[in-house]
């Protein structure tokens, strides 16, 4: 029997995740957290074999977490459980060291399906995102257009997320644990690399982008070896 450590920062989604794998016959909820701490805590007392974690953890990103994992001591297997669109965060998930990449909204069998998936070796994303990955290998750089939110680093996306939610710098700033000088740093480089001229046309991008990605669609699910 796998144990599996829940890292999210909603008390009842929390709890239905773990009723629903403790009914498996091959999965237990070893441990629950909202943070870091509490998920660092779990992985030294628990020793869990795998791991469901959230990007959004109230002042935490969560690929930070699953980063920090994948190059512990004991790495594990991690799925990605999200309400963010896997379009823009599937494949960061992934590079962070991720096993797999849900949406939140997909029905529940397919997170039994996905820990079933990463627990043998493969990579576990929906259909739609596997073609939208392949269809990258065969794109060629001198064909691409302008510069799009991929070319951020995942801390400069995001920035640019909170700053489409509506966040001032400072509150940025205090919900990411760093400086307001670092936050505009990070504004600067943005700019720079999306080709935006002004902070008024950083927002209204920023705005729309968050938009269009809380609005993305998710397709059926698909294992990879």
């Amino acid at each position: 029997m796998s144990k599996i450590m829940i890292v999210d920062d909603h008390p009842i989604f929390r709890m239905g995740m773990a009723e629903l794998l403790n009914q498996e016959e091959d999965f237990t909820v070893c441990a629950v957290a909202e943070d870091f701490i509490g998920a660092r805590k779990a992985l030294r007392e628990h020793q869990p074999d795998m791991a469901i974690i959230d990007i959004t953890l109230a002042k935490e990103n969560g690929l930070d977490l699953v980063k920090e994992i994948a190059s512990g001591d004991r790495p594990i297997p991690v799925l990605v459980l999200s309400m963010h669109d896997e379009s823009v965060w599937a494949e960061r998930a992934i590079r962070a060291g991720a096993k797999g990449y849900i949406m939140k909204k997909e029905a529940s069998e397919s997170v039994i399906t996905a820990l079933r998936s990463i627990s043998k070796g493969r990579i576990h994303v929906s259909e739609n995102m596997m073609t939208l990955l392949l269809d990258k290998l065969h794109v060629k750089p001198s064909l691409q257009g302008a510069p799009t939110e991929e070319v951020l680093t995942d801390r400069e996306l995001e920035v640019f997320r909170l700053i489409g939610s509506g966040l001032s710098t400072r509150e940025i700033a205090d919900r990411m644990k760093l400086g307001v000088k670092t936050i505009g740093t990070y504004r600067d480089r943005i700019k720079q690399k999306l080709g935006i001229k002004n902070a008024a046309e950083l927002t209204r991008r920023a705005v729309l982008w968050t938009e269009k990605s809380h609005s993305g669609n998710a397709g059926s699910d698909n294992s990879v070896g």
